[in-house]
């Protein structure tokens, strides 16, 4: 464990890709290498990048990567796949489009499978990016799956978010309605070549000085191409003014709070779940299901009495 944290920190490719695969497989040593390297998190700002699929998510992250390196930025990518049926791994695997960067010792891109999470984002993520913020990651870009509505869990992960979107759709009013428009700390109206694209700006910033959020006016659109790499520099600008106003109003401090109590959450709820499964998952609970599938008996009921003895049981 001492030499894979050392690994770690150092900033050894293969010591950070054994780490993410022992937390997103829940391996044995997983709880001890979280707690062993949670004293050198906190520095990286975790980017969110979601929108529909087709926007060209991932081609914008090759582009920010080059940007990012000619800063001399650490970069690190986590890119949410859909899990493949056969192996429970991420079904595209590592992004055809990022190979740019593959031989970059400054840039790990690795792909996560939701295996079968709703919400845009695998339950490993949030520790994935906990071991990129370790190895001194200064960047690190969050891609989400691209499902639309079920996305909004990205907010929680990130420090910022950009929503991804692509002029072309007719109705404009139909992407504000399409469930992740206000998630978006950051609008990039992707192909900007199009002609559409401004016309979409147009709509986006309308919505945003209509929008009763306090902060909505600074909430910036920007038009970029994946292409020609066009509007990318203007968009890390955004990026780093936004990065700033949310640390100066304290928005930043609160995003990172409540991912702090959203995961002592989960962590209570999965133990929680395991102590139900140990004690009840027996032929006693057999037996109240069977007397719930009869109708003897409702859910509810049963639920409340697991409750209650597990009360007692935590009294004693």
């Amino acid at each position: 464990m001492n030499e894979l944290v050392e690994g770690i920190i150092s900033g050894n490719t293969r010591a950070i890709s054994k780490a993410i695969s022992l937390v997103e497989n829940d391996g044995p040593d997983k709880i001890e290498l979280l707690k062993e390297i949670h004293r050198y998190v906190g520095e990286s700002v975790i980017i969110g990048i979601t929108g529909p699929p087709g926007a060209g998510k991932s081609s914008l992250i090759n582009v920010l990567i080059k940007e990012y390196r000619k800063q001399g930025k650490k970069v690190g990518i986590l890119a949410i796949d859909p899990t493949s049926p056969f192996t429970g791994g991420a079904l595209l695997g590592d992004r055809l489009r990022m190979q740019d960067h593959s031989t970059d010792e400054n840039v790990f891109i690795r792909s996560l499978a939701t295996r079968g999470h709703l919400g845009g984002i695998s339950l490993a993520t949030s520790d994935a990016v906990k071991i990129l913020d370790a190895a001194g990651f200064e960047i690190i870009l969050l891609e989400t799956v691209g499902v639309g509505q079920a996305e909004i869990e990205i907010v929680e992960a990130s420090d910022i978010v950009l929503l991804v979107l692509v002029p072309g759709y007719g109705d404009e009013i139909q992407v504000l309605k399409a469930g992740i428009i206000e998630i978006g700390d950051i609008y990039v109206i992707n192909k900007a070549d199009q002609m559409d694209a401004t016309k979409l700006k147009t709509t986006i910033e309308y919505y945003l000085e209509l929008s009763p959020d306090k902060n909505a006016n600074h909430r910036k659109v920007v038009l970029t191409s994946s292409l020609t790499g066009s509007g990318v520099d203007s968009l890390i600008h955004e990026i780093n003014s936004t990065y700033n106003f949310f640390r100066k109003k304290g928005i930043l401090n609160e995003r990172r709070k409540t991912r702090i109590r959203k995961e002592i959450l989960r962590i209570l709820n999965s133990r929680i779940l395991e102590s139900i499964n140990q004690t009840f998952n027996g032929r006693n609970f057999d037996s109240s299901i069977n007397k719930i599938l009869n109708k003897k008996i409702d859910p509810y009921t049963i639920a409340d009495s697991i409750f209650e003895e597990m009360k007692k049981r935590s009294q004693t």
